[in-house]
């Protein structure tokens, strides 16, 4: 059960020292636009190089952990926003805190697009922040809008709110002087005798955010007053002058200095310089524990002297950048346990000679692959890699491609498959697969590894005509380059006869199909896996080609070879078991049909469990076949099944729900059971026109079949059983459409 108010997604945390920013910042009861943009001062963002440390995001924590703290809102929304990915795994999120999915199968776009139409409601006060807003292709489409509702933005690049709903800009850059001190003082717990020269050193420190927070770190961790830092401070400053030209930038980066030696001195000493370093690699929006914890990040602190660190010592380094200023520690977060400003990052970076920073980069990209495996992790966790093996690649870039693509690499593209992130997918494949044709080189053969995983995610993403073309460049490449009887040429011949069937190019699917048999005959045997599953695509093939007969007897042949092989529960040879039922069906062998659809129900219940999809597919298939032998009692009790478990499982919105009513609805209609079919029909079209939107392709299939049944019942009964509609039904329909 919902208990209000729901806070989704996580908030950075706000520190004890964090002071109001009513002078240069603004207030919870500021936010009375639909939008606001919070953007670096123009000329703090020069001074850093662009590279934040204003404290946008602390400032917008502060006022979201506020905000549901007083219970301003019902619903307070966090997403780092570091791409579409992100946006729409805290989306979906957020739906799941309210307690509305996502369901099983929805996609993302899907959840998200629900979500979103969710905040139209005009009872439910809500603020939804969107962090480090970079790209506006991550939010194109994406805007939260609603009449109670509140947008706040963290980006330093305005253009990237452009698309944003009545958007008003606010400037963030330096604390103002009375700001400074309440920072200093709240921070540093200094007595009055220590205060003295505070207002000098706050001057000092260009009253930089950042810069105060590392004086207030030193001061506490050392006891020394103002004036003993300010005279260290002004020292360390003169060396960065020669780096920053400008006041800003120097005082930052002496203030920087001097918390990274303070760091690294304190016991075990030598060990929160290498752990910054690490963290300086990963994304400043939060790095998962576990990444830091594995083996490899271990194993480069304490490199130099040959032993892989402890994990208490991991922890007292930690620690000790904490103390110093340098990171915030969120021990309630496995997913961004560890947090440093960019600013930070970007300095560290900057003094790392060349060769340490590449040993670093290869540490964590190590250290991330590590996590990467450990289990299957949570979304929000999977996000916080991404995000950090995105960074990490922005970084250190064709290091991690030579001589080959690093694990880190790949499992960061195939955790946006595995979630349904399907646009998101086909971007990184598509920049991955330009990137590895520079380095290792087209040759390579992870280039066309990675070829075709960009067509896999064409193919989910509905666009099976590019992935046609990927799947046909790769084979022949294949072929090329390694012969057409070898194992990678033969896997990539049945990739594009898989590509060709989905694309509805059936003649060109058995022709490749049957090629691909032929192959592996000859290079494996006739019972090799490989061999059996080349032959399983092509009955396949001819089933999709409409070739029944061919079908039919392809998947005899290869069926029993496949259960001696490789056993009757192997998921190939329960796939093949019911393709030879869909074959027999189509065919009108009916009562054969159903004897194997019964075969392949049961052994999908008994093997993946009675929710799994394909036992919901298997279902589907036999209730199919008792209809088409008129058998209507026995369908209408599977159909109703199939339409409670799509419910359940997925939400009466999904299309997979709305066709498996309809298909319910036409086993009403075949029993002659109108009262029953006209009630079923218009249920699917009132979901459809609500979650799918009124003009959509299968809200306007629904709709014709309800107008169809209506006047079969009318011709055979008399009576026109449709229920009244009213007339402003489509234009609700119009306002709560979402992109399926």
């Amino acid at each position: 059960m919902v208990e209000w108010p729901i806070l989704s997604g996580q908030i950075p945390p706000v520190v004890a020292s964090h002071v109001a920013r009513q002078e240069t910042g603004l207030s919870l009861a500021s936010l009375t636009t639909q939008t606001t943009l919070l953007v670096p001062a123009k000329d703090t963002a020069r001074s850093l190089d662009g590279l934040g440390g204003t404290g946008k995001t602390s400032l917008a924590a502060a006022l979201a952990t506020e905000c549901h703290h007083t219970q301003t809102a019902h619903l307070v929304v966090w997403v780092t926003a570091t791409g579409r990915d992100a946006v729409l795994t805290g989306y979906a999120q957020a739906l799941r805190d309210l307690g509305e999915g996502p369901y099983q199968g929805e996609s993302p776009e899907h959840a998200a697009g629900r979500f979103l139409a969710g905040l139209n409601r005009p009872d439910l006060r809500w603020l939804v922040v969107l962090d480090e807003v970079a790209d506006p292709a991550a939010v194109d489409g994406l805007w939260p809008a609603g009449p109670a509702g509140r947008v706040l933005v963290t980006t330093r690049n305005p253009a990237a709110a452009a698309a944003a709903p009545g958007p008003r800009t606010v400037e963030v850059g330096v604390f103002s002087p009375r700001e400074a001190l309440n920072y200093l003082f709240a921070g540093a717990r200094l007595d009055v005798g220590e205060r003295a020269g505070a207002f000098d050193l706050a001057a000092e420190l260009a009253f930089s955010p950042v810069a105060l927070r590392h004086a207030a770190a030193f001061l506490t961790a050392t006891e020394l007053d103002c004036g003993e830092y300010r005279s260290h401070f002004t020292q360390r400053r003169q060396g960065a002058a020669r780096v920053f030209a400008d006041g800003l930038g120097s005082a930052v980066a002496a203030a920087w200095s001097l918390s990274r030696d303070l760091a690294d001195q304190l016991g075990p000493a030598g060990l929160a310089g290498r752990a910054m370093a690490l963290v300086s690699m990963l994304s400043p929006q939060g790095i998962p524990y576990q990444v830091l914890s594995s083996q490899a990040a271990r194993a480069y602190l304490t490199e130099p002297a040959g032993f892989v660190a402890e994990e208490t010592q991991l922890r007292a380094a930690l620690g000790n950048l904490r103390r110093a200023g340098l990171i915030t520690i969120n021990e309630g977060s496995p997913a961004r346990t560890v947090l440093a400003p960019e600013v930070v990052q970007a300095l560290t970076r900057r003094y790392l000679p060349a060769a340490e920073s590449q040993r670093a980069a290869r540490a964590a990209a190590d250290a991330l692959a590590q996590a990467w495996s450990d289990h299957d992790p949570a979304p929000a966790i999977a996000q916080a890699l991404r995000d950090s093996t995105a960074r990490l690649h922005d970084l250190a870039g064709t290091l991690l491609l030579s001589p080959e693509c690093h694990p880190a690499i790949l499992r960061a593209g195939r955790s946006l498959d595995t979630a349904g992130l399907v646009g998101p997918a086909v971007a990184y494949w598509t920049a991955l697969a330009s990137a590895i044709q520079q380095a290792p080189g087209p040759e390579h053969p992870q280039t066309a590894a990675v070829r075709d995983l960009l067509a896999a995610a064409y193919q989910a993403s509905g666009r099976a005509g590019e992935a046609v073309g990927i799947y046909e460049g790769v084979l022949a490449d294949r072929e090329q380059a390694l012969g057409p009887a070898h194992p990678d040429t033969l896997a990539a011949r049945g990739r594009l006869a898989e590509s060709y069937v989905e694309a509805g190019r059936a003649d060109d699917a058995v022709g490749i199909a049957e090629r691909a048999a032929a192959s592996a005959v000859a290079a494996a045997g006739p019972d090799h896996p490989d061999t059996l599953a080349a032959r399983a695509n092509l009955a396949s093939a001819y089933l999709g080609a409409g070739l029944n007969d061919q079908a039919m007897a392809a998947f005899r042949q290869v069926l029993p070879r496949m259960e001696s092989v490789l056993g009757p529960d192997h998921p190939g040879t329960m796939a093949t078991r019911s393709g030879l039922a869909d074959a027999c069906r189509q065919a009108g062998r009916l009562k054969e049909a159903i004897a194997l659809g019964k075969r392949a129900l049961a052994d999908r219940e008994r093997v993946t469990g009675p929710d799994h999809p394909d036992t919901v597919s298997a279902r589907t298939g036999l209730a199919a076949a008792y209809r088409g032998a008129k058998k209507p009692k026995d369908a209408l009790g599977l159909y109703e099944r199939i339409v409670a478990d799509r419910e359940r499982l997925q939400g009466t919105g999904h299309p997979d729900t709305i066709l498996a009513r309809c298909e319910l609805a036409v086993t009403y209609l075949s029993a002659r059971k109108f009262g029953q079919s006209i009630p079923q029909y218009e249920r699917a079209l009132t979901d459809s026109e609500q979650a799918l939107g009124y003009n959509h392709p299968i809200t306007e299939s629904v709709r014709d079949d309800l107008n169809e049944a209506a006047r079969a019942a009318q011709s055979v009964i008399g009576i026109d059983l449709r229920s009244p509609r009213p007339a402003s039904r489509s234009l609700l329909a119009r306002r709560v459409t979402v992109v399926p």
